[in-house]
């Protein structure tokens, strides 16, 4: 916390504004236009599900259309998607960011077209762990098919490609402020937007699609999912101590660099050029347990034996069996990381005598 998220709440209790409307949601919103730039428009809701939901719903997809999916990711990047009535279509990562792999990308939209006749209605890409993916690549397919980029930013708030912020490259973006994110609102989001008229129709749906009458008429379907108040004052506080936050992310993989350096065996995942900038929002290893003598699983359990979270990467969505009739296309990138990849403690309060720590606990693990 920075300690200014006490002020606003404080503001909006005095001023009793306590819903999902108010003076700190427009503050936070035009607070998140200033950071990420680029005339982008921001909505404020409830969670990044929420977002990508909404930008589903806004780029037209409805039942039985098919959406493109990144596979590495958390569920919640392809569950709007179900929420629809639409089919996700999973693509596999490439080896460099982790992230979608362009030219599987350009296969899957290929196929899908010859099988079914008709393209994906969207693509949704992630920037995974806070690494920005091939976006100059992603986004040229995008266009050069016709097909909506809806960008999964949920993770990456402060990351650049090419210098431009994540969650600007589609024509919609989603953010997350859950209370694991770079800055958190306790749990909520943002729907990054082209314009104004979109944004505003973002906040007509968000806010139950109700018409604007004296009585409640709706003759759309509506959801629950403006951010409140309340948690806006949060994320405004917060707003405050970002960069601070991006630095220590940053700082925290700088160290762990150094410390694998002479590690054979383990791979820190970082930016591939200098086009890339993330914020390590979290901070992650790949073990050849061939060189070390151990495997993921054996770094984890050792790990919390000394009271020391850590976790593994995100199994694949075409593993997932709530998807198992869902189409991949895959080349076995992702199954190969979640074989061997574990996320490391990098958050605020990880200081560099506790990743020394953890760097020594592995250590002690070589056979």
């Amino acid at each position: 916390m920075s300690g200014k998220e006490q002020d606003y709440i404080n503001e909006a209790f005095a001023d009793n504004w306590v819903v999902p409307l108010g003076p700190n949601v427009s503050g936070f919103e035009q607070d998140l236009e200033r950071f990420t730039g680029g005339g982008k428009k921001i909505a404020a809701v409830s969670a990044g599900t929420a977002a990508l939901h909404l930008a589903l719903i806004l780029a037209g997809v409805e039942r039985d259309d098919e959406v493109i999916c990144q596979s590495m990711t958390f569920s919640a990047s392809a569950n709007p998607v179900a929420y629809q009535g639409a089919r996700p279509v999973f693509v596999d990562s490439e080896p460099l960011t982790w992230n979608m792999s362009p030219d599987l990308l350009e296969e899957a939209i290929r196929d899908r077209i010859a099988r079914t006749g008709r393209k994906p209605k969207a693509i949704v890409v992630v920037d995974l762990y806070g690494m920005p993916a091939q976006m100059d690549r992603i986004c040229e397919i995008a266009d050069r098919y016709g097909i909506t980029l809806i960008e999964d930013a949920a993770e990456a708030l402060g990351s650049t490609f090419c210098r431009r912020e994540c969650g600007t490259f589609g024509r919609f973006g989603a953010l997350s402020f859950n209370g694991n994110k770079m800055i958190t609102t306790s749990g909520g989001g943002a729907l990054v937007c082209p314009d104004e008229e979109t944004r505003r129709r973002a906040v007509f749906l968000a806010t139950q699609a109700r018409e604007p009458f004296p009585w409640y008429e709706h003759r759309e379907i509506g959801y629950n999912y403006r951010m409140s108040n309340i948690c806006a004052g949060i994320g405004r506080g917060q707003m405050h101590i970002l960069e601070e936050h991006l630095a220590h992310h940053r700082h925290v993989h700088d160290v762990y660099a150094r410390l694998f350096a002479d590690f054979p065996g383990i791979t820190l995942h970082s930016n591939p050029d200098d086009r890339f900038r993330s914020n390590y929002w979290l901070c992650n290893i790949l073990i050849d347990s061939t060189a070390t003598g151990f495997t993921y699983e054996d770094a984890r359990v050792a790990l919390a034996a000394g009271n020391i979270e850590s976790r593994p990467l995100w199994k694949p969505m075409h593993l997932q069996p709530v998807f198992a009739d869902a189409p991949s296309y895959t080349d076995g990138t992702s199954e190969h990381l979640f074989g061997r990849g574990l996320c490391l403690p990098a958050g605020p309060w990880v200081e560099d005598r506790h990743l020394e720590k953890i760097v020594n606990v592995l250590k002690s693990l070589v056979k």
